[in-house]
């Protein structure tokens, strides 16, 4: 008789069909207004009766909140890291394959083992604000179909979730995504800022707000110049309409209005606005849609420099009424963001001190922040609050700029952690960890959801083409997928995230309580570490699973 094998597995395993993850036992810790996880790992040997025939159902009972079940699915890569890793020992594999991702809710809460592979059931257990603080014991059963050709005994395994007496302090991080919602227009065929559209992106802002954390949203007044072909453009996605009649400017804010309910109804207090000059360089103006003379044109683009005189007029206009609009709105200074360009290197530093002189006397006082590697951006006073790739962070952190953010893209494959395929999910968890021991600001990432190819020309499968046609490792361009219906669907990497996060809240709250010394020493002592860095961290699971119940233990204590 065939058999059929479950057991636990962290949620840090990556489950791959030909290898047994470690089985997992102990117990998780949570907080309420927090999730846990664990896997439900399933193997059937296969054999007669032991095909896809087989079904079981899955319950879960014992949860202080409802549970979510998913099915882990596997996606492909043959692009998982750049040759330049090399020499990176934390890698799970290099070679192109399938990869556990995507998480699609599992139908019906019925499994099918595939014969001879191992697969897994994602268990979100979301702890409720009026959840009682104590040990929860959690009851995974698993009961077979009676239509099965070969019976099985019902499997009943237990995990005890362990939810703290302590409220966690509310992020302060600054966290970004970059959300794109011309690529939602394109991937489901409607018109943008329809109100298909809208309903679509209301979905995914949800899904960024509520589930993932990010509390400061990318908003197109007008079209992101960002990963554009230079001569190029993406699709209009704009959230302020334009008029230039007889000369004279005027602005209609209706959907930038819309958009920002959207955002606040979602947890995201903060707007980040698109970028006011091209990326790379700072070298020409952004895609500006207007109606000149009542007829519907393109204002501004890669043919306009970014000193052109006529771009100082229009965003003499445009930038003092946003700013009414948006103090209008409710937004004060502290929850708005503005850049210059994206990634400028040290070579582009006249040029972006040029593209900058374009906004002088415009945005006194407003929050700006760009992502760079150059040292001297910050030295010159270019940039007050830079953002900072992790493989380049350290001398800023070395000279103690304060408001220092942390960045990751397709560049820091090497030694820093990231969030691709290939890499074990401790690698992406950690930077929970490493931001709290730095005292960032703030966390910048590219791609909430960018299903285009490389330089936005043409649209990308994420379901199949995961590296954005050979442009990035796979994991790095989005982290949900787009579902049916306009509905995001998460991801493994997008969960584990999110428990980096708890784990940077943890440990500001056990600070609030006895300090950030004793935290450093607690972080540390369990490393057996004397200090770290975004290249020199505990890359093991098994830390991070000690370090959550060592900060849960003294914070029951406070």
């Amino acid at each position: 008789m065939p058999g059929v094998e479950f057991f636990l597995a962290s949620s840090l395993e990556k489950v791959f069909p030909g290898k047994r993850p470690e089985p997992f036992e102990g117990a998780i810790s949570a907080w309420r207004g927090t999730r846990a996880a664990v896997q439900l790992v399933y193997r059937s040997e296969g054999g007669e009766g032991g095909g896809l025939s087989q079904r079981f159902t899955v319950s879960v009972e014992g949860a202080p909140g409802e549970p979510e079940l998913y099915r882990v699915e596997l996606v492909p890569s043959d692009f998982p890291c750049w040759e330049s890793s090399e020499g990176d020992p934390n890698y799970i594999t290099r070679d192109p394959g399938l990869f556990p991702d995507l998480l699609r809710p599992l139908e019906g809460n019925v499994l099918r083992p595939v014969p001879r592979q191992y697969r897994s059931v994602w268990i979100s257990l979301p702890v409720p604000q009026d959840a009682l603080p104590g040990s929860y014991e959690i009851k995974i059963r698993v009961t077979p179909d009676p239509q099965n050709s070969v019976l099985h005994d019902e499997a009943s395994l237990l995990v005890c979730l362990r939810v703290g007496k302590v409220r966690l302090a509310p992020q302060k991080l600054l966290h970004t995504e970059w959300f794109h919602g011309d690529c939602l227009a394109s991937y489901y065929g409607v018109e943008p800022l329809s109100e298909a559209h809208w309903n679509i992106l209301e979905n995914f802002i949800r899904q960024a707000g509520e589930r993932h954390g990010i509390n400061l949203l990318l908003t197109p007044v007008f079209t992101p110049p960002l990963d554009t072909l230079v001569g190029g453009e993406r699709p209009t996605m704009q959230l302020v309409k334009i008029r230039l009649d007889g000369g004279k400017y005027s602005f209609d804010f209706t959907d930038l209005v819309r958009w920002a309910g959207i955002c606040r109804g979602c947890g995201i207090p903060s707007l980040e606005i698109a970028h006011l000059f091209t990326q790379w360089g700072a070298k020409a103006t952004p895609k500006i849609m207007a109606t000149v003379d009542g007829e519907e044109k393109r204002i501004f683009g890669w043919d306009v420099p970014s000193t052109d005189p006529r771009y100082r007029a229009f965003l003499e206009a445009f930038l003092p009424a946003l700013l009414a609009e948006l103090e209008r709105l409710g937004y004060d200074r502290e929850h708005v963001f503005f850049h210059i360009s994206d990634e400028p290197r040290e070579e582009d530093l006249e040029g972006y001190l040029a593209a900058k002189r374009q906004t002088e006397g415009l945005l006194d006082g407003c929050q700006m922040i760009d992502a760079l590697s150059s040292l001297e951006f910050y030295r010159r006073g270019v940039v007050e609050q830079p953002v900072c790739a992790s493989d380049h962070i350290q001398p800023f952190l070395d000279a103690g700029v304060k408001n220092v953010w942390v960045y990751y893209c397709c560049s820091q494959g090497k030694l820093v952690p990231n969030r691709f395929f290939a890499m074990p999910s401790a690698r992406n968890r950690i930077m929970g960890v490493l931001m709290y021991m730095t005292g960032v600001k703030g966390f910048l990432q590219w791609g909430y959801n960018f299903y285009y190819t490389q330089y936005s020309r043409g649209l990308a499968d994420p379901f199949a083409m995961t590296h954005c046609d050979y442009a990035f490792p796979s994991g790095d361009a989005f982290l949900v997928y787009p579902g049916p219906d306009g509905e995001p669907l998460t991801s493994l990497r997008a969960e584990v995230q999110s428990e980096g996060l708890t784990d940077l809240r943890a440990l500001q709250t056990l600070e609030a309580h006895a300090g950030r010394e004793a935290v450093e020493r607690l972080v540390l002592a369990n490393a057996g570490m004397e200090s770290m860095s975004y290249t020199q961290y505990p890359v093991s699971a098994s830390y991070l699973l000690t370090l959550r119940e060592a900060v849960f233990d003294a914070l029951e204590k406070v």
